[in-house]
């Protein structure tokens, strides 16, 4: 019986998932970037790193001077463009997954305290948040990464603090929202202990907007990270960050279009994928956009 409610409800969000054709396409190149990043030492014709330095900046096979051995051609120092970007995909990936799970845990766990506990302690909680709201994104995460040091992992956790605040307010908001519902009382008065109520009886029901803030948080992260690494505070060379070979190729953009536009529109189609799967999420997700 369990197992058949199971198998409705996951039709019944498929159905309102792929009646939006941009979310689908958005879940199709999302898996092919997945794919990709994994089988990258497979598919990559060359390592990130490797350097042949008797083809600088050769252009891509299809311009003057371009080579089939060299199919996105090369840059500065002879590394292989497609062979970077295949295994930034990695990166790229792994940042959005690390900074949106570290996000939504303290988020989410802060977000439940705050709409639960209320007074003082919600006070306190969402005042901070206000704060760390009043910064622009970018400036905060930079200064963040400033203190800490430079470097991927100083950069990711720079990141999710500054995407922490969105999904405590809308944790606290969904708390509030379900705290005063009768499924709730009915817990409490039959003897359910704070903790379980907070995790098992409310916060399922606050999962939906959640969800979607988490996906298009993963677009942000992976923004954000290419700008640190653009900046010189992310990814260090010679990573093969896309953010990071954007600043690597900064020089060159005059005479070597390719070094820059490929990394910029990796960054794009990645981007665009999950913000389009974001909003296929929430026409699945939120009952109000939902057809009778």
């Amino acid at each position: 019986m369990h197992a058949a409610v199971e198998r409705r409800a996951l039709a019944e969000f498929w159905f309102y998932f792929s009646e939006n054709r941009g979310a689908v396409i958005g879940l199709v190149v999302f898996l092919a970037l997945i794919l990709v990043a994994l089988l990258a030492p497979v598919i990559a014709p060359y390592g990130p790193n490797v350097q042949d330095r008797n083809a600088l900046l050769v252009p891509p096979f299809w311009e003057e001077g371009g080579s089939t051995a060299f199919l996105l051609g090369t840059d500065a120092v002879g590394r292989d463009m497609l062979s970077r970007l295949i295994y930034g995909a990695r990166f790229s990936l792994f940042i959005g997954l690390v900074v949106v799970t570290i996000a939504l845990a303290g988020g989410v766990t802060l977000g439940l305290i705050s709409g639960y506990v209320g007074g003082v302690l919600d006070t306190i909680i969402m005042r901070v948040m206000d704060v760390i709201l009043a910064f622009p994104s970018l400036l905060l995460a930079l200064v963040l990464v400033a203190i800490l040091g430079p470097g991927l992992v100083n950069a990711m956790i720079a990141i999710a603090i500054v995407l922490q605040p969105h999904f405590v307010r809308l944790t606290r908001a969904s708390v509030l929202n379900e705290a005063g519902r009768d499924y709730v009382t009915s817990a409490r008065v039959a003897g359910a202990s704070p903790f379980y109520l907070m995790t098992r009886t409310i916060l399922p029901n606050c999962l939906g907007p959640v969800i979607v803030q988490a996906t298009l948080s993963f677009s942000n992260a992976i923004l954000d990270a290419a700008a640190l690494g653009f900046l010189g505070m992310g990814a260090q060379p010679p990573t093969p960050e896309w953010g990071t070979m954007l600043a690597e190729a900064r020089e060159f953009i005059l005479r070597a279009w390719w070094v820059v536009t490929f990394p910029g529109l990796a960054i794009l189609i990645t981007v665009l994928a999950i913000n389009l799967m974001g909003d296929g999420l929430r026409d699945a997700l939120d009952p109000k956009l939902k057809r009778s």
